[in-house]
């Protein structure tokens, strides 16, 4: 800022200006009950950088203003008022952009909750402080200090080089404007790049980054029958083998901190950290062939996500299959997870349950006449067979000072000691008869799976899929898709439905899709209703489609350079985002040639010319400024840094692209629109 502005006054300033505007927020979010994290610091550090901008705008103006001889208090006031349209204009379309994200459902309002109430107020504050404050401060410090300090050699250069830049554009911009060929010609080729650049690089969607969580989680399918002795020596054996590694750092490996090993019934767990919290990843090449070198025992390996909520659900696709019976789901599960592993290449695939059929298992299948003869139906059937065995809770008591209590109704455990007994055993029916339960349903002895899952009514294997890094959950799921209708081609009732991660990618990219799409229409609304036309809002939203096509070409630098970065619903934020702010650089131009004929009388191309000229400086230094605050997101390499890169990528270059093409897109477009405006003189 000291070196744009070239003086310390203006700078003093905005350091001044910016904590008031974080206090209120601070304020606003503890009245809200929410809590100050990560989320809401970065919505605050987001709308800092908007204050910055709205500062730029100001002091530029009254900067403008002050070289033209005028008087202090003359300069402040008459630079404030030229642009604080286009600042309200500027604040309330990037708050209407925010304010429907408060309301979104499920894990997208979760996630983005917080930085939108954040956003949502520090822009509010940054307003008024913008307005008000900063003409002011501006004013005393001036009046304190020197009226102008002399530029610093680095300050003389640039500005030269501003001059030259400047020249330069304006050039362009006269041969863009030449006449209607030029202009449309100018227009539909930018237009028409962006698109084809979206269309082209639209990367494939993830749901939520991984974070660098210091945790491997270990997580095996047991084979039937396992005791408790061998589960215990294959814990003691993988200990043995990674005992060297929990002494020092070897063959390439960072050292084990600490290591955990839990087992009971058919499930087995082992999770282990790293000494160095960075490195944690780098143990699942470690772990992967030591847990997967028992005979009978499968196991999946993978790095615990930030935003997991169950063990081994972080970045996961839930495969359900259903059929009309466990036999043909079982069957049909275990051919679908290999040809899964063999389509996805280093993909892991856990059934849940396991699709052994060895277990025991009782089915009871109603008798529909012998239950309506009784005045029964299967549901009641359901109720006393619970009863029967392992109770079912019928109310509850709750004693002065004391917790609830449940209260269970259960047969005594010597009454069914065999599956043979749940048959014979008595059931008083409503109509006061006394019949075995094996007269009102019929009892069958089979084999099944440890765990009774069922999907809308029909029992259900699901196959827990953990695609490979370079592969993103909608490409896993693209491909399952194709596999499933191959693999189930010999079954009439086998049926398969992804869920899990991928349930939830598909409606939050539907949530974000749609507000996306409302933060559009409102901004074109508000902007509508402020400038009372419906032509220059829509002539400012071809700055969205160019924004886009920035963001995804940073997005794509940030992968050609640096580290691979998928499109995950926090990048995907980056584009709301978007929406919000590269429309305040069209707004300043639109609002400053509107200025110019409306109140100096100019010819609208030249006034289109005056305005970008003018304009131009703070345009570039707000810009700047905000695509300097975002690159520590996308550069830095430190913890946590992994969960905003994809955002900053995106701002960045949607923030840049926008801003070289709006000076010529928009001018352009507006030569049309703003020639009406003497028509609309004449007739006043």
């Amino acid at each position: 800022l000291f070196v744009f502005l070239r003086s310390i006054a203006p700078t003093m300033v905005v350091s001044i200006a910016i904590p008031m505007s974080v206090v209120g927020t601070f304020i606003v979010l503890d009245a809200m009950g929410r809590s100050l994290n990560i989320i809401s610091l970065a919505g605050i550090s987001f709308a800092v950088g908007m204050l910055v901008d709205s500062a730029i705008v100001v002091l530029e103006n009254i900067d403008r203003h002050k070289l033209m001889g005028k008087p202090f208090h003359i300069a402040a006031y008459e630079g404030t008022l030229e642009v604080w349209g286009a600042l309200v204009i500027s604040a309330l379309t990037t708050i209407a952009v925010f304010a429907p994200i408060i309301f979104l459902a499920d894990d997208a309002g979760q996630l983005f909750k917080d930085i939108a109430i954040a956003v949502t107020a520090a822009i509010a504050f940054s307003l008024f402080i913008s307005v008000l404050a900063i003409p002011m401060l501006w004013r005393q410090t001036m009046r304190l200090g020197r009226a102008r300090e002399k530029p610093s050699f680095i300050a003389q250069k640039l500005g030269s080089f501003g001059s030259i830049a400047r020249d330069f554009f304006m050039r362009l911009l006269g041969l863009v404007l030449k006449n209607h060929l030029t202009r449309l010609g100018s227009v539909g080729a930018l237009i028409a790049v962006s698109a084809a650049f979206v269309w082209i690089t639209f990367p494939k969607l993830e749901y939520l980054p991984e974070g660098n969580r210091n945790l491997v989680q270990n997580m095996f399918v047991l084979p039937p029958g396992l005791s408790y002795e061998e589960i215990e020596a294959v814990g003691y054996s993988i200990f043995d083998k990674i005992k060297p590694y929990m002494d020092e750092e070897k063959d390439g490996y960072p050292q084990v901190s600490r290591a955990f090993f839990n087992a009971g019934g058919s499930w087995m767990f082992l999770g282990a950290l790293s000494a160095d919290q960075d490195r944690a990843g780098e143990l699942i090449d470690l772990f992967r062939p030591i847990v997967n070198s028992f005979p009978g025992i499968r196991a999946i390996t993978k790095q615990a996500g930030v935003f997991e909520s169950g063990m081994g659900t972080s970045r996961s696709v839930n495969v359900d299959v259903t059929a009309d019976t466990i036999e043909e789901i079982a069957i049909y599960a275990e051919r679908l997870m290999n040809a899964i592993g063999e389509e996805i290449s280093g993909s892991q695939v856990r059934p849940v349950p396991s699709i052994e059929l060895i277990y025991p298992e009782v089915t009871i299948t109603p008798k529909s006449d012998r239950l309506k003869a009784v005045g029964m139906d299967a549901r009641s059937l359901g109720i006393a067979a619970d009863v029967l065995l392992d109770g079912r809770k019928v109310s509850e008591y709750q004693g002065a000072g004391v917790k609830k209590i449940d209260l269970v109704l259960k047969t005594p455990e010597s009454v069914i000691t065999a599956p043979e007994d749940l048959g014979r055993s008595p059931i008083a029916t409503p109509r006061g008869q006394i019949v075995p339960l094996g007269e009102l349903g019929e009892v069958k002895l089979g084999q099944g799976v440890t765990e009774i899952r069922r999907f809308q009514g029909k029992r259900t294997i699901t196959l827990q899929v953990s695609p490979p890094r370079d592969i993103t959950i909608q490409e896993a799921m693209e491909r399952i898709d194709e596999i499933a209708p191959q693999v189930l081609a010999g079954s009439n009732s086998a049926q398969t439905r992804l869920s899990g991660t991928a349930d939830k990618l598909t409606q939050t990219v539907d949530a974000l899709k749609w507000n996306f799409v409302l933060a559009v229409v409102i901004t074109y609304l508000l902007m509508s209703a402020l400038f009372g036309n419906f032509l220059y809002p829509f002539i400012i939203l071809f700055t969205v489609p160019m924004a886009t096509a920035g963001g995804f070409l940073g997005l794509k630098m940030t992968n050609w350079f640096l580290t691979p970065q998928p499109l995950d619903i926090l990048t995907m934020l980056g584009f709301i985002i978007l929406v919000g702010v590269v429309v305040n650089n069209a707004i300043l131009i639109v609002h400053q040639s509107l200025n110019f004929i409306r109140n100096e009388g100019m010819e609208h191309i030249a006034a289109i010319k005056e305005a970008v000229r003018v304009r131009l400086r703070p345009i570039y230094m707000s810009t700047l400024t905000s695509v300097f605050g975002m690159l520590p997101l996308v550069l830095s390499p430190g913890p946590g840094s992994e969960m905003y890169r994809g955002l900053g990528s995106v701002i960045t270059g949607g923030l840049m692209v926008s801003t070289i093409f709006t000076v010529f897109v928009i001018p352009s477009l507006l030569s049309y629109a703003i020639a009406w405006e003497k028509f609309r003189k004449n007739e006043y």
